[in-house]
């Protein structure tokens, strides 16, 4: 494994991109609604699995320390960079605000919860290299869903997600557990392998 001495900052940076990358473009997709089967949804539950991906490569192949530098500077361009998105789509400045902070706090807790619980299982169960990715998916998910809707919609002025964010919340992290273990659980596999491959070659 990595030392912290051993990642530039070109690599922290890269990261740190690609975490508020899939947070924008997740609130961007949050404001919009679908329904699937008769289950409500919206599109960022297809995304925002993304970061739990690369939260968990990041904390097997360059450590927990590294993973949590890359949170923590994400952070406060996560909660800019939702706030100029949902402004883009129209909303007014209270509403941006609201869903900007919701959503990068929000997604702060969930990672950093899943670091903990990743490298707990990892360092418990190494043999079993699925297993902790699994688990670190569902903890996160449930605890980002649920922290963020509850944050950006209850008692809002949309009126639509004020009176369904729990049904929403509770079928996104259905859904984004499915698409974390289903799509990108076999996806963090092989990354990983390639990843490894990569470094040690």
């Amino acid at each position: 494994m990595f030392s912290f001495k051993d990642v530039d900052k070109s690599m922290l940076l890269k990261l740190v991109a690609l975490h508020v990358l899939v947070i924008v473009v997740s609130n961007a997709l949050v404001s919009i609604p679908v329904e699937i089967f008769g289950v409500k949804l919206t599109w960022a539950a297809f995304t925002f699995p993304l970061v739990v991906l690369a939260t968990d490569l990041t904390v097997r192949l360059l450590g927990k320390e590294i993973a949590r530098s890359t949170i923590t500077a994400a952070y406060p361009l996560a909660i800019i960079g939702s706030i100029l998105v949902v402004l883009a789509e129209g909303a007014p400045t209270s509403v941006a605000l609201r869903i900007g902070f919701a959503s990068a706090t929000a997604y702060a807790v969930g990672t950093m919860l899943d670091v903990y619980v990743f490298q707990h299982i990892r360092e418990k169960m190494t043999d079993n290299w699925w297993l902790a990715p699994a688990v670190s998916t569902v903890a996160a998910n449930v605890i980002d869903t649920y922290a963020f809707f509850a944050v950006a919609f209850h008692n809002s002025a949309n009126e639509y997600m004020s009176a369904n964010w729990m049904e929403v919340a509770g079928s996104q992290v259905i859904i984004k557990i499915a698409v974390g273990l289903i799509v990108f659980l076999p996806a963090y596999g092989v990354l990983l392998r390639h990843l490894k491959n990569k470094v040690e070659g």
